[in-house]
This record gives structure tokens, C-alpha cells and sequence, in this order.
């Protein structure tokens, strides 16, 4: 799936701009790495071309222009636009992507959408997750160099006229975003609907406090490692994605919008409200609420109550059990040991009561299961992990099922939302013109045939059967998934008892070793 990304700059060095593409910098401080004498390094890897810049370079084209038109003398002027193209990191694998076609597309991208301005192109092979995601920088100056033919997308003359700024206003952004549909769709590459937020939403700037924070835990624990000492944790959370996975976690239990605003704020002090059919929410010790687009599309009003009635149904499949359940087993401890490492006669005194406790209920669990020899044991082990792969292996499938139905049903739900727009299309005089103005729609439309088409399906599914196969799978998975849970507990617990007999064995074998005396 290919991104874009949208960044500016004020920075009056347009040189400046080259040299992030071309050296190496920290991605922390973004300053310049060094060799051992001092000078920037250059990167392992990247390909970079100039447009509309003569035989100037970029920083001396954007100069010029910029005293040409008198424009770009502030401080607060936005002198540059950087826009990040980011493709799918299978898809050099898969649809045979080099750096050298990320770099012709971005060139052609740049062409057709950023006319007229100073631009550098520069492709890299991997970003800032390591993840081998194949990416193209297009870093435009803000100032038009030279008047342009008019394009469907551009609406006012400031768009299309020399000595005029780039304007990046939403239906830009949204025109860039088709249009990076569109150029995946015609490589053949991996792409998901762009107009559509996908799940979690990640600021620039929550990702790199992410970033940041990741890597002071990281040099904590390291430290702390060093002492030998535990971590007691390993990954880092902002604030924003703690209250992601607080909202989360009450709304995975509730099936009710009363009950799940209740216990949001009665379990973490989150209060959420509804103002003009949007949600928004306020975790404790702040004032101003956060929209829930801010946060996740998953967390906004028609989501959240989908989640709500799918829990409804869940629980009509899954019924809470209302007895009181027992006390988990738990390992002997070995008190000599523990002992010899300096613990004192309380610690003593507490582990023998403790050991006696768990050894009683090691025994009522074999007794009540039938598994008092070590044969029977091992071989309800055995069973139980066999039992336990299994329903493991076939939730796996069934949710794979699921998922591959899901994305079946959105793509038909657009085709069949857009179909009247393209039999439309057929009857009206000027093709062009209406394509354009539903650019979007059959950007998604097309997606949607494309997937139809590399799936071999011909005849289209009905929707009702599809949601009924889809609820089926469901209840299947539920009750695989309740088999493979009461499997493991019950491993779990068998394990453990296995254990404890072991342990009281070898005690046992040493409380009656006789010491040999020593002969004089």
C-alpha cells in the first residue's frame, strides 16, 4: 500500500533540503553523521533527479525565482513543500519494485501534479522503521517559476500562474491521494483506499515522541540490564496511544453506548461525549476533549456502536459462566534454596504453609481428574497439548477466512455504491469532464473491479450471503476459540501439577538421604 505524506519548511537554505536527501542525518536530532575527519557522510543509497531547474541547482532555482517575484522574504514564508511518497514494502518482492521504477514514477508524479515548480526527486530503499519500505522524497519550492497549462485539479489562477505560491489545501491533499491510487493501480502495485482513514491515526508528531521515547526506555533498561537488574518494561506508550488502548479495552467488554460511557469514566476517568454526531474524548487531567479522529477511525461513533451490537451477538454465543472460579495452582517454591540465598525463618515459616496450600491442591486436582500415576499424567498432557494445536491452527484459519470476507464485502459494497456513477458515465456528452469531477469515486470504483478481476471473480457474491457466511465463521471461531482457551487452562494447570509432584519428589528424596560419616 502506498502513502503520501505532507511536510513544509520555512527554512530559508534551500541547499539544505538536498543535503538531508543525500547525507546521513540523525533521525532524532537531524543533524549531519560525521566520518572520523568530520565531514557528512552520504548515504549507502539513493537516487535523486532535479526538475524545472535548468542548469541551475535546486537551491539556486529556487533563489532566483524568489528575486524574480519579490516573494519568500519573510520568515514565517513557507519556502518549501515536501511531499513523501511510501510504498509497500512487499511490493518489491512481490510486483518486482526497484528503486530505479519508484524513481520514474516519482518523476512522472512530480510532472503531473507540481508544474512549473523547482522540485528535486530522490528515492531511498528503506524509512525510519527498517521495515524495507521503498520511498520517494518530491520536494517542490513554494514559488511557480513559469506559467502552466491548466489542469482538471487546479481551480483558481493561482494555481496555474508563474511568480504564485503552491497552495496544499485539502482537496489537494485529496487529489494527490487518488492520484497515488491511481499510479499503484496502473504499476501494479499493493494499494488500500487512501480517502478512507485506516485504523489507528498517527501524528508526525506522536510518531517521533513514540521514537524518542522507545529509545530512552531502550537506554534505561540497558543500564538496568548491566546491574542485573529486570526491566519492568519494554515498549514504550504515549499518552495518546495509553488512551487508545483504555477505550479499547472497555469497549471490547460493554454492548451498551450508556454502559460503555459509564465504565470508561468509572475504570480510567475518561469522559466521552457526542456533539454533532462525532464522538470526542477527555482523559483525566485535561479540559479539552479529543476528537475521535484524532485517535483512531475505529474509535468514531458508527465503529464504536458496530462494535457495540457485535458484542451483543457474542455474548448471546458465549455465555459467561457464574461460578465462583477456583484459585489458579501455583509452583512449589524451593524453600532450601531460597533459604540459602539469605532469606530468614518468616520467609521459612510462609513458604512451608504456602508449599502445603499448593501441594494440597496439586493432589485434588489428580484425584479429581483420575491422573494419579505419572503414566496417565503424561499422557493426558500429551492429549491436551495435541487438543490445544489443533483448535489453535483452526481459529487461525477461520479468522484468515474472515478477514478475506471482509475485504471481499467493502470492495462490493463500493462497486455496487459507485456502479450507477460508471453506467452514468456512458450517457452523458462530455466523458471528461464528468470523470473528473467523480475522480475520486472511480479511483475507488476501478480498486474495486481490479480486485474482482486479479480474484477470477466473475459472478459477484450477494451481500446477505456474504454477512451470513461472515457471522457463521464467526460462531465457528467462537467455539474453536472456547475449545482451544479451556485446553490451554487446563495444560496450564496440568503442567504446573506435574511440576509440583517432580519438585515434592526430589524434596522428598532429599529429606531421607542418610550423610555418610567420615572415617577416622
Amino acid at each position: 500500500m502506498a502513502t503520501i505524506k505532507h511536510l513544509t519548511s520555512k527554512n530559508s537554505n534551500y541547499a539544505a533540503a538536498e543535503s538531508y536527501l543525500t547525507f546521513q542525518h540523525n533521525e532524532y536530532t537531524g543533524l549531519p553523521i560525521l566520518d572520523e575527519k568530520g565531514r557528512p557522510k552520504l548515504r549507502d543509497s539513493y537516487l535523486l533527479d532535479t526538475l524545472e531547474c535548468g542548469e541551475s541547482s535546486f537551491a539556486m532555482a529556487c533563489l532566483i525565482a524568489n528575486r524574480k517575484y519579490g516573494k519568500n522574504g519573510g520568515r514565517e514564508d513557507v519556502k518549501t513543500h515536501h511531499y513523501i511518497v511510501s510504498f509497500d514494502p512487499k511490493d518489491a518482492v512481490e510486483n518486482g519494485l526497484t528503486m530505479e521504477k519508484a524513481q520514474a514514477l516519482g518523476l512522472q508524479f512530480c510532472k503531473d501534479n507540481f508544474p512549473g515548480h523547482p522540485a528535486i526527486v530522490c528515492t531511498h530503499p528503506d524509512g525510519h522503521n527498517s521495515a524495507g519500505n521503498i520511498h520517494v522524497h518530491i520536494v517542490i519550492g513554494s514559488l511557480r517559476v513559469r506559467t502552466v497549462e491548466r489542469q482538471t485539479f487546479m481551480d483558481k489562477p493561482c494555481d496555474w500562474e508563474a511568480g504564485k505560491k503552491h497552495r496544499c489545501t485539502s482537496a489537494m491533499l485529496r487529489h494527490l491521494r487518488v492520484a497515488v491510487m491511481e499510479m499503484c493501480e496502473q504499476a501494479d502495485l499493493n494499494q488500500i483506499n487512501l480517502l478512507e482513514a485506516q485504523g489507528d491515526h498517527v501524528s508526525e508528531r506522536e510518531y517521533w515522541a513514540q521514537r524518542r521515547g522507545q529509545r530512552r526506555l531502550d537506554h534505561a533498561n540497558a543500564k538496568l540490564a548491566a546491574e542485573g537488574q529486570q526491566p519492568t518494561q519494554t515498549v514504550y506508550q504515549t499518552e495518546l496511544d495509553k488512551l487508545r488502548k483504555q477505550i479499547y479495552a472497555v469497549l471490547n467488554k460493554t454492548t451498551t453506548f450508556e454502559e460503555f460511557s459509564a465504565l470508561l469514566m468509572q475504570e480510567h476517568g475518561i469522559a466521552v461525549k457526542e456533539s454533532r454526531g462525532r464522538l470526542s474524548y477527555c482523559p483525566p487531567g485535561r479540559t479539552k476533549f479529543i476528537t475521535a479522529k484524532k485517535l483512531s477511525k475505529k474509535l468514531e461513533k458508527e465503529q464504536v456502536l458496530t462494535a457495540l451490537s457485535q458484542n451483543i451477538q457474542l455474548t448471546a454465543i458465549i455465555q459467561p459462566s457464574s461460578e465462583k472460579k477456583p484459585d489458579k495452582i501455583r509452583k512449589l517454591v524451593d524453600i532450601q534454596a531460597n533459604v540459602a540465598a539469605g532469606k530468614g525463618i518468616g520467609y521459612e515459616r510462609w513458604a512451608k504453609k504456602f508449599n502445603l496450600k499448593r501441594w494440597s491442591q496439586t493432589l485434588c486436582l489428580l484425584q479429581e481428574k483420575k491422573l494419579l500415576s505419572e503414566d496417565a499424567l503424561n499422557q493426558r498432557i500429551v492429549e491436551l497439548k495435541t487438543q490445544h494445536d489443533d483448535a489453535l491452527a483452526v481459529v487461525k484459519d477461520l479468522d484468515a477466512r474472515m478477514v478475506s470476507l471482509k475485504e471481499l464485502r467493502g470492495h462490493l459494497v463500493v462497486y455496487r455504491q459507485y456502479k450507477p456513477l460508471a453506467q452514468k458515465l456512458q450517457t452523458v456528452r462530455n466523458h471528461a469532464k464528468f470523470k473528473e469531477q467523480h475522480r475520486a469515486e472511480f479511483a475507488v470504483y476501478e480498486a474495486a473491479c481490479a480486485y474482482f478481476k486479479a480474484n477470477g471473480l466473475r459472478t459477484l457474491p450477494d451481500l446477505k450471503k456474504l454477512d451470513a457466511e461472515y457471522q457463521t465463521l464467526s460462531s465457528e471461531k467462537n467455539g474453536f476459540y472456547t475449545r482451544y482457551k479451556k485446553a490451554q487452562i487446563e495444560l496450564r494447570e496440568l503442567r504446573t501439577a506435574q511440576q509440583n509432584v517432580k519438585a515434592f519428589f526430589r524434596k522428598e528424596e532429599r529429606s531421607h538421604a542418610v550423610p555418610q560419616q567420615e572415617v577416622k
